[in-house]
């Protein structure tokens, strides 16, 4: 692929990338969090949408069936880990990169955190294919739902180095303060998996696979999108092969401030398998009950997780212009509306606990029963969770990434 094809034929006037620098460091910071981070909340309860979509379409299938989207959920959640760390570790040096108005050296850490993140996916690919068997039943599979979670790990694992790529992308656009473009290529991505879970699963008769198939595709149109707004020079840094760092540095400079979003996400990752194989132990109806709990509870979170989003690219541009004041107040105001929106989710979630279970699989009272009670203590957790996640993301923000992980 030609360097000229990756940047596209436009380029963005001086006069446009002032003007961004100067909207990132002098708009008022509450406004400019919000006006960053409602695309990023509408991309993530979308992603979180369609999540729960796969869930409610696969549930139909049979309580089996509902456990192996659980299981598998795992396994993207490793992925995730994989773009998350490459998206947030370029993110955040990008961000502060643009704050000291150093712009070539920003696309250099593009370019590298991009084409990193296809080799990593392409690296989880092939290993998870070579051992699908034993990774389905590391992952918590029980025999019965053994041979659905196979059929839907292929194929996700097939879209390994799109996924890792497509979360690189998005995290680019909004350390830029792009976050309007990230969310269009989310957004489409997820409402276009929605339409075709159903069409898949029981229009063409292809089952669980089905429901595999439409994720990957969807995530393929996510992916092109999101691409799009660097081949049409729409971002101020650009992703040409010429750009990559011919030295060592700067990848492990991206990998080592990523890795507080490795172990943030690695480790829910892993919590998670342990979930489901102590779930095992009590059938496949509590395997199914945890993975109904999870697609709800990371819907609840994306709220959060999207204000924090829209936050982090202010904190580095104004940690990059030595702007201090502006990231102490854009710390306290996230950390606030984050809370305040966590505690009603909280008293929302615990009273319908039930009812929310039952949308999913009505027709399963014990799904119903386990699901209920493991949602309300989730409940109980959530009002806690904004301050370790904002101070997590301030510390990576800064580069301070020894101390955020």
């Amino acid at each position: 692929m030609a360097d000229s094809d990756v940047e596209g034929s436009g380029r963005r006037g001086a006069h446009g990338d002032d003007a961004q620098y100067g909207r990132m460091t002098e708009a008022p910071v509450g406004g400019l969090i919000v006006s960053l981070a409602i695309p990023t909340i509408v991309s993530m309860m979308i992603s979180a949408i369609y999540n729960m979509a796969d869930t409610y379409f696969v549930s139909k299938l049979g309580t089996s069936a509902s456990g192996a989207v659980g299981v598998v959920f795992s396994l993207m959640a490793i992925i995730q880990a994989v773009g998350f760390t490459i998206g947030m570790g370029s993110g955040s040096w990008i961000s502060r990169l643009l704050g000291s108005r150093k712009v070539e050296e920003a696309s250099g850490v593009a370019a590298a955190g991009f084409y990193s993140s296809i080799a990593f996916g392409l690296l989880l690919a092939v290993l998870g294919l070579a051992f699908l068997d034993p990774l389905v039943r590391l992952l918590g599979a029980t025999q019965t739902i053994a041979p659905y979670a196979r059929d839907y790990a292929s194929y996700i694992l097939f879209a390994a180095p799109i996924m890792a790529a497509s979360f690189v992308l998005n995290n680019i656009l909004r350390a830029e303060g792009r976050a309007r473009f990230a969310m269009i290529g989310i957004a489409t991505g997820g409402i276009l998996n929605c339409g075709l879970d159903p069409l898949f699963i029981f229009g063409f008769g292809m089952g669980i696979a089905g429901a595999a198939i439409a994720t990957a595709l969807s995530q393929l149109v996510s992916f092109v999108i999101l691409l799009a707004a660097f081949l049409r020079g729409k971002t101020a840094t650009k992703l040409g092969p010429r750009r990559l760092p011919g030295k060592a540095a700067p990848y492990l400079t991206i990998l080592k401030l990523g890795l507080p979003s490795l172990l943030r996400q690695g480790l829910a990752s892993v919590s998670t398998i342990a979930l489901n194989v102590s779930a095992a132990l009590y059938g496949d109806a509590a395997v199914a009950a945890m993975s109904i709990v999870g697609k709800i509870f990371m819907f609840i979170f994306s709220i959060t997780l999207g204000i924090g989003q829209g936050y982090q690219p202010v904190v580095g541009y104004n940690y990059g212009a030595g702007r201090l004041g502006r990231v102490r107040a854009a710390f306290f105001f996230t950390w606030k509306a984050c809370t305040a929106v966590m505690v009603v989710c909280a008293v929302g979630g615990f009273v319908a606990a039930r009812r929310l279970i039952a949308l999913f699989i009505a027709s399963d009272p014990a799904v119903v029963s386990i699901g209920a009670k493991a949602l309300r203590a989730q409940c109980l957790a959530l009002p806690l969770i904004p301050l370790g996640v904002m101070c997590n993301m301030t510390f990576q923000s800064i580069g301070r990434s020894w101390t955020a992980t």
